[in-house]
């Protein structure tokens, strides 16, 4: 455990160069600490009765989202490195966007007091939602120190790198938002059984999105 928050430390610490760490240390800490933030969303309602199986499920969802993600974002964006002929770079770019994954993660954790704090000061679900919405988007943004401070020695090299990290962004929101819709509920209702998945978790939310603009037209 000691050894963990040692590298979770130097990953906040570290300055331009290196990114610190291993690709598989790096993932370890993406999967250890969303598994204790995702397992923190769960406790909303109480872990009584079959509620611990919200706990269990959300735990695994947190890190399951963000490990997807990243992955299915990756074939797409090492094409686009090789055809702009930056593909020699690639290595470090991945290891910059891993350490920015593991950071992330071990930002949304520090904010686990945060969540256990509004969950005992309020029972409004919905409310529930947006806080954890409003957790996520506050590390994703504190994240994108991270990802500047790994990417910038790319950059310095190849200002072709700034474009590519912003392709990045692009794919990587593109895939996460459907990945999200896929994996709900992350925190589940009290009042609703306990599932892993919710009906309908298979549509696409572009799609609800666009026919619930249309519908408001």
């Amino acid at each position: 455990m000691l050894a963990l928050l040692r590298h979770a430390d130097s990953l906040l610490r570290t300055r331009p160069r290196p990114v610190v760490g291993s690709l598989r240390a790096l993932v370890g800490t993406a999967v250890l600490f969303g598994l204790f933030y995702g397992g923190v969303m769960g406790t909303f309602g109480g872990i009584g009765g079959a509620r611990v199986w919200q706990l269990i499920y959300s735990a695994v969802k947190v890190p399951l989202l963000l490990v997807v993600t990243f992955g299915l974002s990756l074939p797409s964006f090492f094409v686009l490195n090789t055809l702009v002929g930056l593909r020699a770079d690639f290595a470090a770019a991945l290891r910059a966007l891993a350490a920015t994954q593991a950071g992330l993660t071990v930002i949304l954790a520090s904010f686990a007091p945060f969540t256990l704090l509004w969950y005992a000061s309020s029972a409004d679900y919905p409310a529930a939602i947006l806080f954890n919405a409003l957790m996520f988007g506050a590390a994703s943004l504190s994240a994108q120190i991270l990802l500047r401070r790994g990417y910038r020695p790319l950059i310095e090299r190849d200002g072709r790198h700034r474009w590519l990290l912003r392709t990045w962004l692009l794919i990587y929101a593109f895939v996460g938002v459907q990945m999200g819709w896929l994996l709900r509920p992350f925190i589940g209702a009290p009042d609703q059984p306990v599932q892993f998945f919710r009906s309908g978790s298979w549509e696409n939310a572009y799609v609800i999105v666009a026919r619930m603009i249309w519908n408001a037209l």
